[in-house]
């Protein structure tokens, strides 16, 4: 048991390593291409810190251990288990980092086109994705439609975002990086090259980082006896998250309120797409009891952030309230 702590802890300082070149890398990236920091956050930080959770419940759909509903289990959870946690535990967290700066009535100000964009989005793919658990398995091709929107919905989406960067980098939300990108104090030049090659180290260390603290939970959760179903729902995302939730953090430590928060919302839109897309056709995707009831608390938790999407700012302490809801979902899981 102590082993595995060890093992949990080595990982979050890979995974907190990784965060720093990966945040500085993208910053940099952002600003040489001229683009907003919408589409820095949204889509590039979204998707390159979302790939520990994606590979979660595609490796365990793959034939993650021998038992196929083991498989499908771990499958659904990790799915449904990552927006969950982004809209509510990963936002409490990064408000946390600045109340002490901010306090309780200050505001968080993450741009507002793209910030209601996101939820936008993410809120009517998850509600196809819900409507989907309700479809039998007989009507097939009305399960396929729905998955098919679903990645449609995600192109449409990326699309509106590109969109958006010019005129957003017209007035004055262009990426910017406040610092020298690292690799550059070894004497390297700072250029495409070296910005790529810091991005796919801290991304490969980010991945490494997350995967190597999955295996320790799993550890864990055995040690403790906790379910599969249970363990993806729960216990799986808090580590995959981990790249979402320490980018989430440096940035608004930073000011960037944009970067952070799109890195959280972006992150939702392509799980609650792509994943669920994938989900609806290869496992059972049923409304069981403590799946429907992480799904109602995510809808709530996203639909609460997009009515306190106010032109001066998020209040802080409206965001805060989403960390009461992933504690109501625990309660609600672990008491059945």
């Amino acid at each position: 048991m102590t082993l595995m702590f060890v093992e949990l802890a080595l990982m979050l300082v890979v995974i907190l390593i990784a965060a720093e070149l990966f945040t500085n890398a993208l910053e940099h990236l952002g600003e040489r291409l001229k683009i907003s920091e919408g589409v820095t956050g949204s889509l590039f930080a979204a998707i390159g810190t979302a790939l520990p959770e994606t590979m979660v419940p595609l490796l365990a759909l793959a034939g993650g251990t021998s038992s196929q509903t083991v498989n499908e289990e771990i499958g659904v959870g990790a799915i449904l288990g990552a927006p969950l946690m982004l809209a509510t535990l990963t936002t409490f967290l990064m408000t946390l980092a600045v109340i002490r700066a901010r306090g309780l009535n200050g505001v968080i100000t993450p741009e507002r086109s793209g910030f209601v964009r996101d939820l936008n989005y993410f809120l009517v793919a998850f509600a196809l994705a819900t409507f989907a658990m309700f479809v039998p398995h007989d009507i097939w091709y009305v399960r396929a439609l729905l998955s098919v929107g679903l990645v449609g919905v995600y192109v449409v989406y990326i699309v509106m975002t590109f969109r958006a960067s010019e005129k957003l980098v017209e007035g004055g939300h262009g990426t910017e990086a406040p610092v020298a990108m690292f690799l550059s104090r070894t004497g390297l030049p700072t250029n495409l090259a070296t910005i790529a090659l810091q991005l796919a180290i801290g991304l490969a260390l980010l991945v490494g980082g997350a995967k190597g603290f999955i295996h320790g939970v799993e550890g864990v959760s055995h040690v403790l006896g906790v379910s599969a179903l249970l363990l993806s729902l729960i216990i799986i995302p808090i580590a995959t998250e981990l790249p979402e939730k320490v980018n989430s953090v440096l940035w608004i430590r930073r000011g960037k309120d944009t970067l952070a928060f799109g890195n959280i919302t972006g992150a939702m839109v392509f799980q609650g797409t792509l994943l669920p897309a994938i989900g609806i056709m290869l496992t059972p995707w049923e409304p069981r009891p403590e799946v429907f009831t992480g799904v109602v608390v995510t809808l709530i938790a996203a639909a609460w952030l997009r009515i306190q999407a106010r032109t001066r700012g998020v209040a802080i302490w409206a965001l805060l309230l989403n960390g009461a809801g992933y504690l109501a979902y625990l309660v609600l899981t672990l008491s059945r």
